[in-house]
């Protein structure tokens, strides 16, 4: 199937979501399942992965209890305290749930860089391991060196990089950024998202081909068989459409194997989250 592996659902407020400023005023509101199934429809995709965008146990509640209800949730990344004794306690609970699949903790905005590296979270992000947990990584390129640390204790873990990384686009600037990304790529249990490019592109005058040498290097570091689609919604839509966003890779896969074409459309994620 076609699977979006990385959007959004919110019942915004203004205290839950602070990182919502004013430039992106038009994410304040709710996005929620109804509206992500018609932009899905438009462009022959059938369901998606769900992010969580806070970090509380409750979030992760909640967009469980919407994929109980909405089938086009094939599975939920959700938020438990890796840094918590209790982490194996809160994962036991959640793995119950058929479309729980990953855990994600908002690196970037930890003020320490070498956060993901101390003690309390490297032993949380090993109790993953004992449950078949992927771990999501949500980074920006200064952050790339310490994520390969990271991966490299873990070579057993299933790791996905989100949104490439967030390099900087909108100013064409490819290094250190690219050659990072060789490095951490050359951990074969690190995936990685091709998503949500548009926000770190110039919100008003990007085009496709800004993006390509981004792809490029993601390509050929990772391949195909370690790629996935993403569109980061409702977060995309500040600087374009769901369909939009999502042309962005389908067009640049378009001289790809219908093999290669499966994998990066749904097939990888399915393998690495184990939905179906």
């Amino acid at each position: 199937m076609n699977l979006d592996c990385h959007q959004h659902f919110w019942r915004y407020n203004a205290d839950e979501y602070p990182w919502i400023n004013d430039r992106m005023a038009a994410l304040r509101r709710d996005f929620l399942p109804e509206d992500l199934a018609r932009e899905q429809a438009a462009i022959g995709f059938e369901g998606s992965i769900v992010i969580q965008a806070r970090q509380t146990l409750e979030e992760t509640r909640w967009l469980l209890q919407l994929a109980d209800e909405y089938p086009l949730i094939k599975g939920v990344v959700g938020w438990v305290d890796l840094r918590s004794p209790e982490v194996g306690e809160q994962l036991r609970r959640f793995v119950e749930h058929p479309r729980f699949c990953g855990v994600r903790h908002v690196l970037q905005d930890e003020p320490d860089d070498r956060f993901m590296l101390n003690e309390d979270f490297v032993r949380g992000v090993g109790v993953l391991g004992d449950f078949g947990i992927p771990y999501d990584i949500l980074i920006t390129p200064r952050h790339l060196p310490h994520a390969r640390a990271l991966v490299e204790r873990f070579p057993e873990q299933p790791f996905v990089l989100n949104h490439i990384a967030k390099p900087f686009i909108k100013d064409g600037i490819m290094e250190p950024w690219a050659t990072e990304m060789g490095r951490l790529a050359e951990n074969a249990n690190v995936f990685c998202k091709a998503s949500d490019m548009v926000t770190e592109a110039d919100w008003e005058r990007w085009q496709p081909e800004d993006f390509h040498p981004y792809l490029d290097v993601v390509f050929e570091a990772f391949g195909a068989e370690r790629v996935m689609i993403g569109s980061d919604w409702p977060v995309c839509t500040v600087a374009g459409s769901y369909e939009q966003v999502m042309g962005i890779v389908q067009d640049y896969i378009e001289g790809f194997s219908a093999e290669e074409k499966r994998a990066v459309l749904g097939g990888n994620a399915v393998r690495v989250y184990g939905v179906r």
